[in-house]
């Protein structure tokens, strides 16, 4: 079998693995900011950073893939490599587009989960509201002068 053609061939087999982990990658992205604080496996920054690596091995590989194709021996060989080269020119580009999006979902996942958590610090239901009222219950004494205290000055101002 001729050199190129077993280049090429090593090619075509290179693409499939980076190419579903990207996907993977790109898939976990969107999920970011979904789940609760310290619940996230690895970070946004960190699977972007796989995401961009993925997508610079594939970009490789079509580099490669377009130098080798002018190369083989047959005119049908060249014509199904180059169909092939489109085909992953275009599902490249799909997966650009797919990050964009999955980014800026994650970025909206982030910023509904903060505006949850400040909803239920505001309503009470946080563990630091929990933890003050835990503390007023156990002295009621504060709290009781604290309310005199509130009582009077409501008082004073009624009166000016």
């Amino acid at each position: 079998m001729d050199e190129v053609v077993v280049e090429v061939e090593k090619t075509k087999r290179e693409w499939e693995d980076p190419y579903e982990k990207t996907i993977e990658h790109i898939t976990a992205i969107q999920e970011c900011g979904k789940s609760r604080r310290g619940e996230e496996k690895v970070s946004l920054q960190r699977l972007n950073g796989l995401a961009q690596d993925g997508l610079s091995l594939l970009n490789s590989l079509q580099f490669s893939l377009d130098l080798l194709a002018p190369q083989l021996p047959s005119d049908y060989h060249v014509q199904s490599t180059r169909s092939l080269l489109e085909i992953w020119k275009n599902q490249y580009q799909s997966l650009r587009v797919n990050l964009r999006s999955a980014n800026l979902q994650a970025k909206d996942n982030m910023r509904k989960a903060a505006q949850q958590d400040a909803c239920v610090l505001l309503l009470g239901g946080g563990t630091e509201s929990t933890e003050l009222r835990r503390k007023r219950q156990a002295n009621p004494g504060v709290t009781s002068d604290a309310e005199s205290i509130t009582e009077s000055q409501r008082m004073k101002k009624k009166t000016l």
